[in-house]
Formats: structure tokens, C-alpha cells, sequence
């Protein structure tokens, strides 16, 4: 077993819960997580957007997980593991360093949003390169 594989589907699964909360609680979660201002008028107006989007969301977040768990040995091998898990490693790492170039022009969003979530993405695409390399000889 690989703890730090095992770390990064956990964390994809807590994030996943709490986009999950953003669709129970609505608007304020919306707002709280910097989803922006337009995600949150939605929520308010009862319009099914933002949990069509937020549970696409929740879906890719959940699948991240697993193909984690399932790199570090804790569930059975899923298919297409080194790429799936080189794919997800590579996207957690561009999201974060692509996303402090928006911090000057932020889309709908707070500059604090993108700091906070580029340096979330890129502690995890660290945490599963770690743990990537480090089982890529048994995937």
C-alpha cells in the first residue's frame, strides 16, 4: 500500500463531499467556495445548472479517488491505471499552476479563490507525482 497514494484519494474524496454540500446547501456553500457570484444567484433561483455542473464535478472527483485507491492497493486494479492516474497527476499540477495566472483577471471569481485553489491543486498533484512514482513499477 502507498500512504501517499492513499492520502490523494482521500483528499479527492473530501473535496468531492464538499462540492456535494454545495448542491445540498446552496447558495452560501456556492459563494463560500468562490464557485462565484453567478453559481450562487442560480442556486438561489432554483435552477438545476449548478447541480448538473456540480455533480460532473463530483462524478470526475470520485473517479480520481478511486483510480488513487486503486494505485495504491487498497481496492482492485482498475483499467488503464498508469494513464488515468498520469492524466489526473498532470491535471491537479497544470490547474494549479495555471490557475495563478487568473488571479489579475479572475472570471466571475475572487483573486483569493484562485490563489487558494492553485495552491490546493498543486499540493495534490504533488502528493500523487510522489505516489505515482513511487508504485509506477507495480501498476
Amino acid at each position: 500500500m502507498n500512504i501517499y497514494l492513499i492520502i490523494a484519494g482521500t483528499l479527492s474524496a473530501i473535496v468531492a463531499v464538499l462540492h456535494l454540500g454545495c448542491i445540498y446547501f446552496g447558495a452560501h456553500w456556492y459563494r463560500f467556495f468562490g464557485a462565484g457570484e453567478g453559481m450562487a444567484i442560480l442556486a438561489e433561483k432554483g435552477s438545476i445548472q449548478p447541480t448538473i455542473i456540480t455533480s460532473f464535478i463530483i462524478v470526475v472527483l470520485s473517479l480520481w479517488s478511486l483510480y488513487a485507491f486503486s494505485a495504491a492497493g487498497v481496492i482492485a486494479k482498475l483499467p488503464f491505471i498508469r494513464v488515468a492516474l498520469s492524466l489526473i497527476t498532470f491535471i491537479y499540477l497544470a490547474r494549479g499552476v495555471l490557475g495563478l495566472f487568473l488571479i489579475k483577471s479572475p472570471m466571475g471569481r475572487t483573486p483569493e479563490f484562485w490563489v487558494w485553489s492553485s495552491i490546493i491543486c498543486l499540493i495534490f498533484g504533488i502528493i500523487h507525482l510522489i505516489g505515482l512514482r513511487q508504485q509506477w513499477a507495480n501498476l
